[in-house]
């Protein structure tokens, strides 16, 4: 990384709203009056973003019995004593921003271990937090880092990160995590208060963690109307002491995904019921929260505010024209989409490019939200769609080179393509795209990794392979995807979208790309291609999903939704012979196919289930697991790539022991970097545990 002046250090800060505070030469001891209180700083303290001269801090003192504290000192050390200070400064705090405080603490040097605190006027002191420095852009030093997702402290508790920091405390140097990349749903906006919902959710108890000020109640839940109530979520989160001590261990790299602004939220708009709502006041107030309450360098066209977001005004106006893109055009949306920017990159060390994308602000309408789409669903099947109504929806006016059907043909009767004259899906947008490619295009890191918050790798089944009589007939061509409420609407059925982007890496020659994301509530490794078999199966790179930390997945779901009456029930939660409760199934399912599950189901064997696996079905897969809970960590070197998932039990409740209670499993999935025409093989091994129904 090129050095940089201390003059142009300033002007960064400001264009990312914050303090500066530069590293001196010479350390000394520190001069402030420090003494901890925590309950002055009552949701920690944070770094993110790091590169390899500087990191982003993070705190927030709101006011006590009725006194306001106006700065904050910050100090940087070499040391957590702090008696080797490098850098100090002087932060304002406000109302505006909600009493937090953004400092970017620079001229540091290149991977390092520092130490920083904040202390007020009268020596009240924050928590010590840790943070540490990217390593230079030719520094080969292997790289290790954890990403993940979805924790919801109203329905769970944050037991993986109490896992990730006491493997990390007792790791050898060499071997701790660099930083932790969060790859969305930090928070969930949708909230059930305890008495609307006295049964709880899938069994879990609710805890009663916020309640909006000035909310809105659709159906048992909540949500947030405005930036108060956002800000009021955050720092509910941030109560949570296992997430507060992970923000304070190791600097966090931040994307929102759909719930730091709305469940089925696309754009600036809102969908509740079926019914798009516009909604451009609650996505500026969703990133006014986010940019106050997470250090990341996020760029904001407001303007270079000291730790104030200043928010754009904008108006709830329907939106109802769209670009050939399926943007739309209405001002007011595009004012609130575009009020913050966070797709970025980050570097670290010769081996590793981050590029991290956007996937909620820009993207078009998931078709299988549409009510149209409700045609091609059975309740026969739940949650399948056939892979060619996925195919012509997806693909709109573009699909079979711009000249879809009319109809599309579902359980022997031609329904009208409602798809016909709309663009294709895109998730990304067109600006991002195209400036996605070109990072991939002109990255000069060994490995390439996209931080997509959704999943890429396909979800089918092959329900044509049921037996005669079990149920009614499989009313599509071939093999089952999933409609987007069941898990998908990402880019695992964004087929044009994902097609572009693979045909553009293998056209490219490019070598080392990886996806990680998360969303889906579940783990997943395999191979990257744009399509699966009866098409061509050319992969071009591999791609991993790390479980939720906390939030429910789909096999909790359908343990206690799915009718128990229904003849598909038992391949998706079913027992063999000598179960005593359901089983994750529907992993065999998706990984081998329905012959499998019968098998199963009969034998109770996994390896006579295996015997029968459908090969054409998941040739990507490698292991899944739709039940995961946890975390996911990467290593990578010059020559290959690792990740590791570290699964445990579902977090229903916080445990006390200092290693997060037991684990489920732990497994290994590695790849050696391959050349340019060459396919990636990838090789999973489990190391601890037992995931029988997932390889």
């Amino acid at each position: 990384m090129t050095t940089i002046s201390r003059r142009s250090f300033i002007q960064t800060a400001l264009a990312l709203g914050a303090t500066a505070a530069w590293g001196q030469p010479l350390p000394s001891h520190s001069k402030a009056p420090w003494h901890e209180r925590r309950d002055f700083y009552p949701e920690g303290v944070a770094s993110g973003d790091p590169q390899s001269d500087s990191v982003l801090l993070w705190t927030r003192r709101p006011p006590t019995t009725g006194n306001a504290v106006e700065r904050l000192t910050v100090e940087v050390a070499q040391d957590e004593s702090f008696t080797r200070v490098i850098a100090t400064a002087e932060a304002p705090i406000s109302e505006a921003s909600d009493w937090t405080c953004r400092v970017l603490a620079g001229g540091l040097r290149s991977a390092q271990v520092y130490w920083y605190r904040f202390t007020d006027a009268n020596g009240n002191g924050s928590r010590v937090g840790r943070t540490l420095t990217a390593p230079s852009d030719n520094d080969t030093t292997p790289v290790r880092f954890a990403f993940v997702s979805c924790q919801n402290t109203n329905q769970g508790a944050q037991n993986a990160y109490r896992r990730m920091i006491f493997e990390d405390e007792r790791a050898a140097e060499q071997d701790r995590l660099g930083f932790v990349l969060h790859l969305g749903d930090f928070i969930y906006e949708i909230v059930w208060y305890p008495q609307d919902r006295p049964q709880g959710m899938y069994g879990r108890r609710l805890r009663d963690i916020v309640r909006y000020e000035h909310g809105e109640k659709i159906h048992d839940f909540h949500i947030p109307t405005d930036v108060g109530d956002y800000r009021a979520i955050y720092r509910a989160y941030l109560h949570d002491p296992d997430l507060q001590d992970a923000r304070a261990r190791w600097p966090f790299v931040c994307m929102w995904d759909n719930h730091e602004f709305s469940w089925i939220g696309w754009q600036s708009l809102q969908q509740f019921g079926g019914i798009n709502r516009p909604a451009q006041a609650r996505k500026v107030a969703a990133n006014q929260a986010f940019f106050e309450y997470q250090p990341a360098r996020l760029y904001k066209p407001s303007g270079p505010t000291l730790n104030q977001f200043d928010p754009p005004r904008v108006v709830d106006a329907p939106i109802t024209h769209f670009d050939e893109h399926g943007l739309g055009l209405e001002p007011n949306n595009l004012v609130a989409i575009h009020s913050l920017r966070g797709y970025r990159t980050m570097r670290w060390g010769r081996n590793v490019e981050l590029i991290i994308t956007d996937q909620r602000s820009y993207r078009s309408e998931e078709p299988t939200y549409r009510t149209e789409a409700q045609a091609f669903m059975s309740d026969a099947f739940p949650g399948l769609m056939p892979q060619e109504v996925l195919d012509i929806l997806d693909g709109g006016c573009a699909y079979n080179n711009g000249h879809p059907p009319p109809t599309i043909r579902y359980g022997g009767k031609d329904i009208a393509n409602f798809r016909r004259d709309q663009p294709p899906t895109t998730i990304l947008g067109v600006e991002q795209k195209a400036w996605f490619l070109e990072r991939l295009k002109q990255s000069k890191a060994t490995w390439k990794i996209w931080g997509d918050t959704v999943a890429t790798l396909d979800m089918r089944a092959d329900p044509q392979n049921l037996p005669i009589g079990l149920t009614r007939p499989w009313p599509g061509a071939g093999y089952a995807g999933f409609d987007a409420s069941t898990g998908t609407g990402d880019h695992s059925t964004a087929y044009t979208e994902r097609g572009e982007i693979y045909d553009f890496v293998r056209d490219q020659g490019i070598t080392g790309f990886a996806t990680i994301a998360g969303d889906r509530h579940s783990f997943w490794a395999g191979l990257a291609a744009k399509g699966l078999p009866p098409k061509a199966f050319e992969p071009v790179g591999i791609a991993f999903v790390t479980g939720s930390i906390s939030a429910p997945g789909v096999i909790e779901a359908f343990e206690h939704a799915f009718p128990r009456d229904h003849p598909l029930r038992s391949l998706f939660v079913g027992q063999g012979p000598a179960d005593t409760r359901p089983q994750a199934l529907m992993n065999l399912l998706l990984r081998h196919g329905v012959r499998s599950c019968l098998e199963y189901l009969h034998s109770g064997d996994v390896q006579k289930a295996r015997a029968l696996s459908n090969a054409d079905l998941s040739p990507h897969v490698s292991f899944v697991d739709m039940g995961g809970h946890g975390y996911a960590v990467v290593r990578v070197t010059s020559d290959a790539l690792e990740t590791e998932f570290v699964c445990i039990p579902r977090p229903i409740e916080r445990s006390e022991g200092a290693d997060g209670g037991p684990l489920l499993y732990r497994t290994k999935h590695r790849v050696s970097l391959w050349r340019k025409g060459e396919a990636p093989k990838l090789e999973t091994r489990i190391v601890e545990g037992d995931a029988k129904f997932s390889v």
